[in-house]
């Protein structure tokens, strides 16, 4: 009967209505994401505020084009190409007063004069000008290959202000032990010839030699000091406002390092090509050493160190290890630290530094004194995990600034969440801003430093919505209302707002909306298409339930309108660790979230959990599974199969799970460690051996593997191989770069020589980490469908 409605619709053209009941396929859900629609992206405002430009392809066709759309109209139009370039927003570095900008265009340095918009090119070469600023007497800096240059914008001279030299600093030459007889020889020369007296004169009074030490630029000019970067790489030149200070790094590189190869089989040439790749973590890294040059002294010191607070403090898990513990005490050693800055005040009498520990368990903010080198403490966090949270990454210098020239923001999860917190430099006060069991995830200060302007998830775990506060603190207003995800683009003069908004059903689109509590968004945008629109996307139940531990966890729930007699389940587990897809916008798992439909279509429920580890739940979420990957994170899966069976009435012996990268180490660990839970899993590129993973993201959460192998082992998938008792299907693409194709094998090779049979391995030749083909998708999910079909039904 519904075959034969469904053709009386079609044949008279009814078809949106016959695609609402036409079932979706794999084929369907996998093709070229542009049958869905495409969404706006890359908005980018004018300078003078009235228009917003943004990438769009609502025609489908072959790429996006260029729209546009002025901030009082509601209808956007399509803009020639490249039209927006001379008329965005451009990122400048103000002089105080903001009447004067500098930017860099194509290697070369331009100034704005905002009074008469005028603009002035002040380089033209075919070297790199870049990093320009303005100083506090008005002249310029900018940089030139290594060294910084002064322009005085009155007379347009040109002074150099660095003179770095790349090797070692040649010493004296080794004077040679004379005998007797050479210096009767030496003394024989000196009184016979009147022209050997004459140049031992000059020597001794430094008439020889021309103009002295390399970098002076004439007769009457101070030679430049050699600073000697011997074999080290130069990078974070930055001079102070008032032209006293320069600091700078050296980097040592990492020696002894090996570096992996991922071999690409499918070629233009025919011939095996070896792709370039990463190391793993526990490498040696860069080492860095930061130098102030004082321009008045003439003189080059170094960064102390050993002056920042519980610079020497040890971990807590290296009581795991006593004789190592033991060793280091001993050895008493600075422990490494990364620096970001210096950020000075626009006065130039004071400079912060954000230093980061390179075992991940401290962040400081510093006062640097750059007379001396040393430092004074502002704020120090320490977290015997790891540091981390929204502004606050230990891998740049997180949301940070000056107010004014006494007070400093920065984000801090010391409450638990991230919020924002500020400093007074001068009398040492600290003020914390936001407070709650909810994250402060992006901040502006306006242009007046009188507002932060804040994106939280005050409101709901799974809501961001726009904020404003007073420098000052007080009271949080929103600015923003709609239910859902609402990331912000500001304009220049802050009078209006655009909104990337989506809902947990509707893709991204743009609204606009005049910056002011209570005002209405205006939606400029429909990028679905009507095929994508035909079908009733189901719109998740948000959830939450306790865990073991009496923690929250939440979780978006696909009901079945029709279960099939075994009432199956499955568990999706996203990607990542540290990100969240339990919300109420459009997912970044779009597939996933339409094969979790389709899942349900065919009397399955399904449940995707934000299991501790997942990002917008505050640090103890974050950071559950240090030192045991596996652990919290996979006993969250485990208690939201408890919580289907209880709430949702799924039957605990017909279970599956399926994730990718991180979501596929978790589904292994789940097949071997949680074997009585889970039926079936597909795991997709997925991490087998945390050891082989980069170091960046793995030493933060398990340390490095000879100093902590107690985590990797208890961490990593291939030393529980043996507990194989379900269906396993895993999936990798061979040119993976980021989890190598090396991790299947080497878990493949465990299975073969532990003698599993209830396991497949399905490669694909040309796909990297996240695949690119339709052809690609759609057979790996066609066999995830079929492993459920075949495991979870009978």
């Amino acid at each position: 009967m519904k075959k034969y409605l469904l053709f009386l619709l079609l044949c008279t053209g009814e078809y949106a209505f016959a695609q609402q009941l036409a079932p979706l396929t794999v084929e369907k859900i996998m093709r070229d994401p542009k049958w869905m629609g495409v969404s706006p992206t890359n908005f980018r405002w004018t300078a003078d505020s009235k228009t917003l430009y943004f990438n769009w392809n609502p025609e489908n066709k072959a790429k996006e084009e260029l729209f546009k759309i002025s901030a009082a109209a509601t209808k956007p139009a399509k803009a020639a190409e490249k039209e927006e370039e001379k008329l965005l927003s451009l990122n400048y570095t103000y002089n105080n007063d903001r009447s004067l900008g500098l930017i860099e265009k194509s290697g070369d340095i331009y100034l704005q004069n905002f009074k008469n918009n005028k603009e002035t090119r002040l380089t033209s070469t075919q070297e790199r000008e870049n990093s320009p600023v303005f100083l506090t007497n008005g002249n310029i800096v900018y940089q030139l290959g290594d060294n910084l240059f002064e322009v005085d914008l009155k007379s347009a001279e040109i002074k150099q202000l660095t003179n770095f030299v790349k090797g070692k600093k040649a010493g004296r030459p080794e004077t040679k032990q004379l005998t007797e007889q050479d210096n009767w020889l030496k003394a024989q020369q000196t009184e016979l010839f009147d022209i050997i007296k004459k140049r031992n004169a000059e020597t001794r009074g430094g008439a020889r030699g021309g103009r002295g030490r390399s970098g002076a630029t004439s007769a009457d000019s101070k030679p430049l000091k050699e600073l000697y970067t011997e074999d080290k790489f130069l990078n974070g030149v930055t001079i102070s406002p008032d032209g006293h200070f320069i600091t700078y790094k050296l980097t040592t590189p990492a020696q002894n390092n090996h570096s992996t190869v991922v071999p690409n089989y499918i070629t233009s040439s025919g011939y095996t090509e070896d792709i370039p790749g990463r190391t793993k973590v526990g490498e040696n890294e860069n080492i860095s050493q930061g130098f102030i040059y004082d321009t008045q002294k003439d003189s080059v010191y170094t960064i102390q160190t050993a002056t920042i607070p519980g610079i020497k403090d040890l971990p807590d898990y290296l009581k795991d290890y006593p004789k190592e513990l033991d060793t280091l005490k001993k050895k008493n050693a600075d422990r490494p630290v990364n620096f970001f800055g210096p950020l000075w005040n626009d006065n130039g009498s004071t400079a912060i530094v954000v230093a980061t520990s390179t075992d991940n368990k401290d962040r400081w903010i510093l006062k640097l004194d750059a007379s001396t080198g040393k430092f004074s403490l502002i704020d120090r966090q320490r977290d015997e995990a790891w540091i981390g949270g929204p502004g606050i990454s230990g891998f740049y210098q997180g949301n940070t600034g000056w107010i004014d020239n006494n007070r400093f923001y920065y984000q801090s999860e010391a409450t638990g969440y991230s919020h924002l917190y500020v400093a007074n430099i001068a009398t040492g006060d600290k003020k914390q801003l936001t407070s709650g069991k909810w994250e402060v995830q992006s901040v502006q200060l306006s242009k007046d430093r009188s507002t932060f302007y804040l994106k939280t998830n005050k409101e709901h775990p799974g809501i961001t919505n726009f904020f404003k506060i007073s420098v000052n603190g007080g009271e949080l207003v929103q600015i923003t209302t709609m239910k859902g995800l609402n990331d912000i683009t500001l304009s220049p003069d802050e009078k209006y707002i655009a909104i990337n908004y989506s809902f947990m059903d509707k893709p991204g689109e743009l609204y606009l909306q005049p910056n002011k509590v209570g005002a209405k968004a205006e939606k400029i945008t429909q990028s679905t298409s009507a095929e994508f629109n035909s079908y009733k996307w189901r719109q998740p139940d948000m959830v939450s339930f306790k865990n073991r531990y009496g923690a929250d966890v939440y979780a978006r729930v696909y009901k079945s309108d029709n279960p099939h007699s075994n009432h199956p389940a499955v568990v999706f587990v996203h990607g990542a660790g540290y990100l969240q897809n339990v919300h109420f916008g459009w997912s970044t798992y779009f597939r996933e979230f339409m094969f979790n439909n389709l899942l349900a279509d065919n009397g399955y429920t399904v449940i995707d959990i934000d299991y501790t580890g997942s990002s917008g739940y505050g640090r103890d979420h974050r950071t559950g599974i240090y030192r045991h990957m596996g652990g919290k994170d996979l006993t969250d899966q485990v208690d939201g199969v408890k919580f289907l069976v209880e709430k949702y009435g799924a039957n605990p012996q017909h279970v599956g799970l399926y994730g990718g990268s991180y979501g596929g180490f978790i589904t292994l660990m789940a097949m071997f460690n949680q074997s009585d839970v889970f039926a079936s899993g597909a795991a997709l590129r997925s991490v087998t051996d945390w050891a082989h993973y980069n170091h960046g993201y793995t030493s933060n959460i398990l340390n490095e593997p000879y100093n902590d192998p107690i985590a990797y082992k208890r961490s990593s998938p291939i030393y529980f191989a043996d507990k194989l008792k379900g269906n396993l299907l895993m999936a990798h693409g061979m040119v993976d770069v980021n989890v190598h194709f090396q991790d299947i094998v080497r878990i493949s090779q465990r299975f073969i020589e532990l003698g599993k049979n209830n396991w497949e391995l399905a490669v694909y030749p040309v796909e990297d980490h996240g695949f690119i083909e339709p052809s690609s998708w759609t057979d790996e999910y066609k066999r995830i469908f079929k492993l459920y079909e075949n495991t979870l039904k009978k």
